[in-house]
Parts: C-alpha cells; structure tokens; sequence
C-alpha cells in the first residue's frame, strides 16, 4: 500500500493532491501519527512536509528500503531546483509515484540526514543559493556584494584537522566549510559542479579559506556581480571528495544542517552510498557529473596549512596575502647579501659602464643593451625598497650607501672615457636620455613591480634581465659621465634626471609590490610608501613639464609637416621637421621643396607662415630644395 504522509498543517494542499490520486490505494498519515506506521504494510512512501519533516521520512524509507515520492509545495522552491520536481501539482504527484529505478546517495551528519548542505563555520557566499541574484539588477547585485564584503571582518581563520575515509589526515586554516551531496544550486556546488555525482559514494566538502580581502574580493564579484561562475577553482577556495569526512578544528564552530543550527564541531560526514530510492526528475540526472571514480579527489595544496600563517590570520584577515615565515626569510636574507657593494658588484657594474659609454660613442643599441643585462645595479634598490617597506634601517643604509658608490662609479667611468675619446658628437643614443618624461617614470612604475614580483617567486627569476632591458639603469648615468666629461651641465642634469625617475619610480613600485605579496604588515608599511609617494610625486613635476613640451613639439610638427605655401609667385611644401630647444631661443629646422628661388620677400613671407602656425619666436632654419 502507498502511505502519504503530510505536514499537519498541510491538509488542504493534501486534498487538493487527493485529486489526483482517486485511482490508487493511499493511506494518508499525518506526521503527528507517525509513531503508528506500520513499515511492513507500505510499498512505497510519498511525503509533504517541512524539510526537517522529509528528511525523518526518508531516513525511515532508509532504513526500511522504500521508494519514496517527494509532493513538495509553491514554497519549497530549492527543494524542487535541487530534485528537479515539477511545479504543477498533477506532474509532482505523477512524478513521485513513478518509482525510480535509481538509488541516490543518503549524507549523514553526526547520524543526521543532510538534504541540502551542511555548514561548518561561516562561507559566504558559498552556502547561498543562486537564485538569491535572480531578478536583481547590477545595481542590487553590487549592494550584494559589498554586504557581503563587509562580513568579511568578522571571518577568523580556525587551525582544522581532516580525517577521510581511509583515516589520511589534512591540516589547514579555513573560515568555514560546506559539505554537500547533489548539484542543489549553491554557489558551493556551482564551483565543484564536474565533481559533484549523487550515486557514487562520496560527498563533497568545499573549503572557503581566503588569506587576503583581495583575493576574496575577486571570488565575491565573480559570483555577486559579474554572476560569472570561475571556471578554475578559486585561490580561496579547496574541496575535498570522499566518502567519509571528521572535521576537528582548533577552536568549536557551529554547524547548520540545512540552515538550522544543530550542532557544534567535532563532527562526521558520511555518505550512505545507493541508499534511497527517490522519484526526482529526469532534469536532476542529466546534472550529475558523468565523471566517476573510485578514488578520492583532493585539491587543498593551495589553501594555508603551517602554524605560522593560521595563527597570523586568526586574528583578522589582511588586506593583502600574508607572506610565510619561511618565504620571507629567504628573500629577505638574499636582499640583505644584495643591499652590499661587493667586489664582484663592482667590477660588474664598471665593465658594463664601459660597454655602455662606447656603445654610446658608436651609437649602438645592442651594444647598449648589452650593457643593461650586465649591470647589478638593480639589486641594491630592490633591498632599499625592502628596507623602506619594512623600516629596515640596515637594509636601507646598505642599499641607499651601494646605490650611491655604483653610481658615482659609473659617473666617474663614463666622464674619464669621455675625456679620453677626442670625439665631442650628441649620437641620437645619447639624446634619446636627455628628454625624460613622465612616461619614463610610469615604465620605471611597471619594472619596479616587475622585479619585486620576479625576486619573490624564484621560477621566474630569469625575468629580471627583461626588467633591466626595460628600465635601463646604467646608460642615462653614463650619458650623465660623459657631460661631465665635456662640462655639458645641461646634458648632465636631463640624463641624470632619467636615472632619478628610475630610480624612484623602481623604490616605490617595488616597496608597494612587496606589500601586496604579503611581506610587510601595512601599519609598518604605509609610512615608507607614503615618503616614497611624495617624492614621486616632486619628480613628476619637472617631468610633467617635459611631457608638456613633448605634446606641445608634436603638435607643433604635426601642423608644419607637409605644409603647403603660396608665397608669392612660388609654392612651397615643407617636409622633415625638427625642433630644437636652445637656452636663448629655439630653433625650428626643416626642408622647403620649393618651386623656385624665393626672393627675399617671399623668404620673409615664409618666415610670417610658420611662426604663425606655431604661435610662438624662434630661430628658422631652412635647407632649400627646387622642384623642376
């Protein structure tokens, strides 16, 4: 016989399914009569009712080896996304008299049936459904979103041990967890959906463990925002898949079972494998992972697991990633052999001077470039910047007193080979470092992050002779040596501005890498980064100027190039024009392709034409060509 058994409160809604049940013997059994079921008398189970009212029953079909048939109501929305149960009452009562031919997998928790999923700890957004987004407007999914980031404050990290099911055990740190058997449409199993297979024997346990607001800032608008699910397992985020899960943290967390709190930790997750025959829809097995295996699936190598890092986030979780003991020990030590002027710095950075300056005299960019590999000059401003992100005395003293000795080094080098070389020429190596702008401090920017980042992650050390190509420490000094050595000022001061910008924009960029990567606390941090900032922001100044002066020189060739002339009886077209600045006036050289000699009117007229489209005096200077 089929026994329905229902909610008390649920008798109208049971009638109206009675309708649709006029051709089958049914034995209706409210839940507050439970305790007079006779198992032995039913072949098969349908149910109505609360969740926690469903689950008692599919615990006694369990036990009892019954099918069962879930008739749920208008309200129980997830419950039908999670089974795929129809909406209408006629198909949900067709539905779950069909008996499925299928067993599905039964979670336990601490002997309690989970239907939905069980948390441990706190895992937002992880324990949420999706459709707490539908319908929502960007504008409400990004109010979401900073709700949600605001919980952020109150997650600790808890030191917690698993154990599985063949007794292997896992530490880590984590905030919270959730454990879950079916595809139900929580953020949890939007994540790990590949994995996720109601008849094959295992659960699956997803670790929320986020070591900085950052990265979880960017899981949170993937989900929130965007509605994007990652389609790579989140950095924050490990699972594991077995069939048997203890969870013992440190500290006692709570435990929702399907959104009620039942318990507090330690508890364990098992799975009855193939123990419940429920009628679900056909929608909910074209769900399950088609991907089985015996083994358990781990992926928690990622997620924080020495003592060291879980005690530190215990505390709050930092705005940026927390570097290990271990990890900053050894980059630390490396800077700190770095920050001295060795012999070996030396004779390196004097022997690339040399191939510098006379890749210079001979105008030769590979031969300059050359140079740049070889030069070690990047090594101390990346201990100073160390230093100045973790108020380092020593370090800094080192790396600020080897910076100045290899550059008054180079200097003195560049000055002695310029007064060697009976050459006095400007090749255009030379005046390519004479006009720096603040284009060249935003590429020093993005070569000091470049090498903080490179010096931190030991695969990927070989990309610092890329950062040194790009910054070019030792030409723009060399340049400066060698107005030394022809008493240039002018040539001195632009050339050794280009090493300052690099200098600065390296120190400040590098320091605030570092603190992203986690090497320094941010109360220790913000105030070397923040002199570091206002000295920037003194260099922008004359280099903002030469930018300046860069558009306004464009815009300038930009108007006379390819300018066509009537200047009387001749027409002229000017071509290959240049400016050159001079301290008393500037000069405006170009090329007039003329249609014959101009008289000296036309010459004046001509004159007239171009410092009218330039808008300012200078000096011009025309080399003359006749078009016949």
């Amino acid at each position: 016989m089929i026994y329905y058994i229902y909610a008390d409160d649920k008798k109208e809604f049971i009638d109206e399914c009675g309708t649709y049940l006029e051709q089958h013997v049914i034995a209706y059994l409210p839940f507050s009569k439970i305790g007079e079921l006779d198992v032995t008398k039913v072949s098969q189970f349908l149910v109505t009712g609360c969740l926690n009212e469903i689950k008692l029953l599919m615990g006694i079909a369990h036990q009892s080896d019954k099918p069962l048939g879930i008739i749920a109501t208008k309200e129980q929305k997830e419950l039908m996304k999670t089974f795929s149960l129809p909406t209408k009452i006629e198909n949900a009562v067709t539905q779950a008299l069909n008996i499925s031919e299928k067993k599905l997998d039964l979670l336990y928790c601490n002997g309690e049936i989970v239907l939905q999923e069980v948390v441990i700890g706190d895992a937002p957004p992880l324990d949420s459904f999706d459709s707490s987004l539908q319908g929502k407007s960007y504008f409400d999914r990004v109010k979401l979103f900073w709700r949600t980031l605001k919980r952020v404050k109150s997650l600790k990290h808890t030191h917690i041990t698993l154990r599985d099911a063949k007794e292997n055990s896992y530490k880590l740190s984590a905030v919270g967890l959730v454990g879950l058997e079916y595809n139900n449409n929580t953020f949890a199993s939007k994540l790990i959906r590949s994995q996720l297979s109601s008849n094959d024997g295992k659960f699956s346990l997803v670790i929320l463990s986020p070591t900085s607001v950052v990265a979880y800032m960017g899981y949170l608008f993937k989900s929130l925002v965007s509605y994007h699910t990652p389609k790579k397992l989140p950095h924050s985020v490990g699972y594991i898949s077995s069939a048997k899960v203890t969870i013992e943290p440190q500290v006692e967390m709570e435990v929702l079972i399907d959104s009620v709190k039942k318990q507090i930790t330690p508890i364990e997750l098992e799975v009855k494998e193939k123990a419940l025959a429920l009628s679900v829809g056909d929608a909910f097995w074209e769900k399950q992972s088609a991907q089985t295996t015996n083994k358990d699936s781990i992926k928690i190598d990622h997620l924080p697991a020495d003592e060291e890092t879980a005690n530190y986030l215990s505390e709050s979780i930092p705005f940026f990633t927390h570097a290990s003991k271990e990890k900053y020990a050894a980059l630390f030590t490396n800077l700190r052999e770095e920050s001295k002027a060795s012999q070996t710095f030396m004779v390196l950075l004097i022997l690339a001077t040399m191939i510098a300056t006379f890749g210079l005299f001979i105008n030769s960019a590979s031969v300059i470039i050359g140079a740049m590999l070889l030069a070690p000059l990047m090594q101390p401003i990346v201990s100073l910047s160390m230093g100045v992100l973790r108020q380092d005395e020593s370090l800094e003293i080192n790396g600020a007193k080897t910076i100045a000795i290899g550059v008054l080094s180079v200097l003195l080098t560049a000055a002695l080979i310029a007064l060697a070389i009976p050459i006095e020429r400007l090749t255009s190596e030379m005046s390519a470092r004479l006009s720096p702008t603040i284009l060249d401090l935003f590429v020093a920017i993005v070569s000091g992050a470049a090498a903080a980042y490179a010096k931190s992650n030991e695969k990927i050390l070989g990309s610092l002779a890329g950062v040194a190509i790009a910054v070019a420490l030792v030409p723009p000094i060399a340049v400066a040596g060698i107005g030394i050595g022809w008493a240039d000022w002018s040539m001195f001061s632009s050339a050794f501005l280009l090493f300052i910008t690099n200098l600065v924009g390296i120190v400040f960029a590098a320091a605030l890498t570092f603190a992203i990567l986690g090497y320094s606390p941010l109360h220790l941090a913000k105030k070397g980064i923040a002199i570091w900032l206002m000295i920037v922001a003194v260099v922008t100044i004359p280099l903002y100027s030469a930018f300046s002066q860069m558009k306004e020189d464009i815009y300038m060739q930009k108007n006379l190039s390819n300018l066509r002339i009537d200047v009387g009886e001749h027409h002229v077209k000017l071509t290959h024009v240049e400016l050159v600045h001079r301290s008393i006036k500037d000069e405006i050289h170009c090329e007039a392709i003329s249609t014959g000699i101009l008289s000296k009117e036309e010459k004046m007229r001509l004159k007239e034409v171009i410092l009218k489209n330039i808008a300012k005096d200078a000096t011009i200077i025309v080399t003359f060509r006749y078009q016949l």
